[in-house]
């Protein structure tokens, strides 16, 4: 039996084949070469990459922690993926270069391993400033040689914000998935049934069509959150067993997830005709929804967006019940990860659309329990920034015409 001086603190193991990513090798290249030249240009020479979002865009391995570090160490000759142990040969599998798996036998191996892959002490580092926490951060500067700490963070979203060919096709098959679990959880709603009941039919489905229409994808992470009655005043209230009643306000909220990507469809419905109040509430959140797809268009600002549609609510006398941000980038991100920040639509990001940037429309009113119209109030639909418009991805009809469900 090897004893504690001859265990391994990292190794490499290519255990079976390379099995095919999300996207091409060149894709691949095309991100690392952007990265790469970001690097020489602020002389970085080495990029630890920590976030499950940075590692899956880079490298196309998308880790799960479970409470251990992971990493990708970028230099401008390699790209190497750093993994414990428990996953085995499975990140080499899924990683577009090398990988190296280190080990538990020793406390701090996985900083063992990142320097080696680094070069020993490189003086400057890159790293993810809205990642690394503060211990992770005394480690590095303990096991590199005290380098300087240098954030890519805002770099690398700056260029996930733009899609290429291949992320769009793929986030235009994750938007018609949404709008298969949409339709699943049209036909399951009924009175008596329950919130949980529906949002595994929606689910179920999109499993369905995800191994269908990618048969090379991992299936993971694909969630719905359906809600009804007081239950829709967040969007992201979880999923209870509630049975739905006559005249409920229900939302439906489906989330695929494709090898990391994610897309989103979200509609308000009725169970039953809604009161004039609730009704009136809903049709100003649609005129909102509407208004904000035609502003959605090269040129226009996050900030231009959300002003006019903030004028419109403050004419409706709604303005205060307006609940987040009108809308966000899409890519690699999810409920557990991810978040391109400079590409939502708020009051206080300027960031101008260009070709290639994908963005949600998703007004939001909630009306307090005990007075009119009571309830939450949404719609999203996902369009694609083209050079003289943009795409409406989504194709779920949204409004009173099709989502008041008889009762």
């Amino acid at each position: 039996m090897l004893d504690q001086t001859q265990r391994p603190e990292f190794f490499t193991s290519h255990n079976g084949e390379k099995a095919p990513l999300p996207f091409s090798k060149g894709e691949y290249d095309r991100r690392l070469a952007k990265l790469r030249a970001v690097m020489a240009a602020r002389d970085i020479p080495v990029v630890l990459l920590t976030s499950m979002q940075n590692i899956a865009y880079y490298s196309g391995f998308l880790y799960c922690s479970f409470g251990r570090a992971y990493g990708c160490v970028v230099t401008q000759d390699a790209c190497t993926t750093v993994s414990a142990n428990i996953d085995a040969g499975q990140p080499w599998r899924r990683s577009v270069e090398d990988n190296v798996i280190y080990t538990d036998w020793k406390r701090n191996n996985y900083w063992r391993a990142v320097v080696e892959l680094a070069g020993g002490t490189p003086g400057r580092v890159g790293i993810e400033g809205d990642h690394m926490t503060l211990a992770a951060r005394d480690l590095a500067m303990e096991f590199l040689g005290s380098p300087e700490l240098v954030d890519i963070a805002p770099a690398t979203m700056a260029a996930r914000m733009v899609k290429s060919a291949e992320e769009i096709a793929l986030i235009k098959g994750g938007a018609h998935t949404a709008d298969v679990g949409g339709a699943a959880i049209h036909a399951a709603i009924r009175e008596g049934a329950t919130e949980i009941d529906i949002a595994m039919a929606g689910r179920d489905a999109m499993d369905r069509e995800i191994a269908r229409a990618y048969p090379e994808a991992e299936y993971r992470d694909t969630w719905v959150w359906f809600q009804s009655g007081i239950n829709t005043d967040g969007a992201h209230n979880p999923v209870t067993k509630r049975a739905l009643e006559k005249g409920d306000i229900l939302s439906l909220n489906t989330f695929p997830m494709i090898s990391g990507y994610y897309t989103a469809l979200e509609r308000t419905l009725f169970l039953g005709e809604p009161d004039a109040a609730s009704l009136k509430m809903w049709e100003a959140n649609v005129a909102a929804h509407e208004l904000g797809l035609s502003l959605i268009k090269p040129g226009a600002t996050c900030s231009g967006i959300t002003a006019e549609i903030n004028r419109f609510f403050e004419q409706e006398g709604l303005l205060q019940y307006r609940s987040f941000g009108y809308g966000h980038s899409f890519g690699i991100l999810s409920h557990y990860y991810g978040r391109e920040a400079g590409l939502e639509l708020r009051e206080d990001i300027d960031t101008v659309l260009e070709p290639g940037m994908v963005v949600s429309i998703e007004p939001m009113i909630w009306i307090p329990e005990g007075q009119p119209g009571a309830g939450g109030y949404r719609e999203h639909d996902i369009l694609v920034v083209g050079e003289d418009g943009a795409e409406n991805i989504t194709g779920f009809p949204y409004g009173p015409g099709h989502n008041i469900i008889n009762a």
